[in-house]
């Protein structure tokens, strides 16, 4: 143990008289603590809606879409045996994109309706994942009308279940004699899935791509483009680099999750941002208090520090006593805060006992997700503040005259 810890732990350990300056002390302690604490807590819930919203649009979108300026793919499946050897590329297939009018006894409603392989979608898609009525294997089923997959929102909305038959008006049609009819295909619900996220459960609807061709009147075997699923989500747009360089570029563009969703997590980024500035104010108020600790404590130890100025001790010795002083008080603060933060939020993932209402939220309890550089950031930046308070009333004390000192005790 040095000399200087050897000093900051005994002026931490105040005697009886000095024990105000023990609950300024605390107070500060448990300032930082409670700083450090909320900014674990809250940073880990809104990384946990972060990634709980990453999960749910990549689960039911691709991670990387290959399309063609020409309007469509005719030879996708050498295309995908192309996509599936190259680097970081866990599985791709093939699908239809188009938006149709669904209509029932119950309502009409406007459907991205996408065409999609069963077997090759289940590598790229986690679609069979969201499932609560049927399986995606059943759009396979021989039968002579075609089936089709909807979200719970858009079947509840209109009155559909699992059997029921619905009219999907296409885009794609003929022209008569009365002038251009659209085509009116019937098609039967086989399977309902749930995702949460209402813009997808109300408006999203899946069929396959021999049905979908179909419906549009394809003359031949084509699609609109591939899907593709890497084996790393954040080394999506590397390998949208290599499937572009692959490609040769045009006619064909490539693009990967973060470019089409860059608006709604830039959004999410800046919130976290906020929100981590907003609390650290909390921790800045704590480290206000140590200030106000060390001048206390300068005012009561004058005569010690006279003492040792007189015996040798150097100036920077005694700021270096005061500026430990401070950083023990920052350091047990941030302990405090780290224990209890993570506490907390194991409780919260653990016993999800703050429930969310299920009907406004895309989940029902808060998610947790804690990311090992926000928690580095957090412990440096409180330390750092902490720090920054010793930097006056280390001064302070190294500054006093011991002559001077000595002469007025």
């Amino acid at each position: 143990m040095t000399f200087e810890f050897f000093i900051a732990m005994r002026y931490l350990r105040a005697k009886r008289k000095q024990s105000f300056i023990s609950v300024i002390s605390l107070v500060s302690i448990m300032g930082v603590a409670l700083g450090v604490a909320a900014l674990i807590i809250v940073l880990g819930v809104m990384n946990g809606f972060s990634q709980n919203l990453r999960d749910k649009i990549l689960g039911i979108n691709a991670h990387i879409v290959v399309g063609n300026y020409t309007g469509g793919i005719a030879d996708y499946r050498d295309l995908a045996e192309q996509l599936n050897s190259l680097p970081g590329v866990r599985g791709s297939a093939p699908f239809i994109y188009t938006e149709v009018m669904l209509s029932s006894p119950g309502g009409v409603k406007g459907v991205v309706l996408r065409g999609i392989d069963p077997e090759e979608a289940s590598e790229v898609l986690s679609l069979d994942r969201e499932m609560i009525l049927g399986r995606i294997g059943d759009l396979d089923k021989d039968d002579h009308i075609p089936g089709i997959i909807i979200g719970q929102e858009l079947a509840s909305g209109i009155g559909l279940s699992v059997g029921d038959n619905v009219n999907i008006l296409s885009p794609s049609g003929g022209r008569s004699s009365a002038g251009f009819t659209p085509q009116v295909s019937v098609f039967e619900v086989r399977g309902v899935f749930k995702t949460g996220m209402y813009e997808y459960d109300s408006s999203f609807g899946y069929t396959s791509i021999s049905s979908a061709q179909s419906l549009l009147g394809f003359r031949e075997d084509m699609v609109t483009g591939m899907e593709v699923r890497v084996l790393d989500v954040d080394r999506a747009h590397i390998v949208s680099q290599t499937i572009d360089d692959f490609l040769g570029g045009y006619p064909y563009y490539v693009r990967n999750w973060m470019e089409m969703n860059q608006n709604l997590f830039a959004a999410l980024q800046l919130e976290k941002i906020a929100m981590g500035v907003i609390l650290a104010m909390i921790v800045l108020v704590g480290s206000f208090s140590i200030v106000t600790a060390l001048v206390m404590l300068v005012m009561e130890k004058t005569r010690d520090i006279a003492i040792l100025m007189s015996m040798g001790a150097t100036r920077s010795l005694i700021r270096r006593i005061f500026t430990l002083v401070g950083m023990l008080i920052g350091a047990l603060g941030t302990a405090l805060g780290f224990i209890s933060g993570l506490g907390i939020s194991h409780l919260l993932k653990e016993y999800q006992f703050i429930r969310l209402p299920a009907d406004v939220y895309y989940l029902d309890h808060l998610p947790v997700l804690h990311q090992t550089q926000d928690l580095i950031i957090i412990g440096l930046a409180a330390m750092l503040l902490c720090f920054l308070a010793t930097i006056y009333p280390a001064r302070k004390a190294s500054n006093l005259n011991p002559a001077d000192a000595l002469r007025y005790e």
